[in-house]
């Protein structure tokens, strides 16, 4: 089975079983319980967005610069979401994406995020949260899917956005990386 098959079954998976999170759902006050409710809410009360990857930035103080010169940072790509304001007027958002990595290679992104929101919703609000996701990349144990978690923040107006990550690093010349995409509610 290729990869990219393999990546695209791993992303329709946890899209698809978020729909069916509320069978395994308690009505009870425990962390698992209460989150697995936002999950469910998120896909079944959510509204779909189009997601659009479209660059990387690579920050200049930890790479050199044959690194950075070798790095493509136009991360072109599309998604699919769902998200849903809280009735606290937090944003959670379930999606999968993909898009081209450093490498020119295609890199899949599939996850739920959680954003505090300030502003109006059908006006001019911003957002800072994280992002737990599941990603596989080609030079990563070739597509394995590995688990993240990172900072996100978001400009919007009415139901369209612009976001960013922070992918962080611990060694020369590998993360340390912001990841831009839009997003627009239909």
């Amino acid at each position: 089975m290729s990869h990219i098959r393999f990546n695209l079954i791993i992303i329709t998976f946890l899209l698809s079983s978020a729909g069916y999170a509320h069978a395994f759902c308690d009505d009870t006050d425990s962390f698992l319980d209460k989150a697995c409710q936002r999950v469910t809410d998120t896909w079944t009360q959510g509204d779909s967005d189009l997601y659009i990857p479209f660059h990387t930035y690579h920050l200049r103080f930890n790479y050199t610069q044959e690194k950075l010169d070798s790095y493509r940072e136009n991360a072109w790509g599309i998604g699919y979401g769902r998200s849903h304001y809280d009735e606290s007027g937090n944003l959670d958002s379930l999606y999968g994406m993909t898009f081209l990595d450093s490498h020119s290679k295609l890199q899949y992104v599939a996850g739920y995020s959680h954003q505090w929101m300030w502003g109006q919703q059908q006006a001019w609000h911003a957002g800072l949260g994280y992002a737990a996701f599941l990603t596989a990349r080609s030079n990563y144990v070739h597509y394995v899917p590995i688990p993240g978690i990172v900072p996100v923040a978001s400009v919007n107006y009415d139901k369209v956005s612009i976001n960013a990550a922070y992918i962080p690093g611990f060694t020369k010349n590998n993360g340390n990386v912001m990841l831009f995409w839009s997003t627009v509610g239909f």
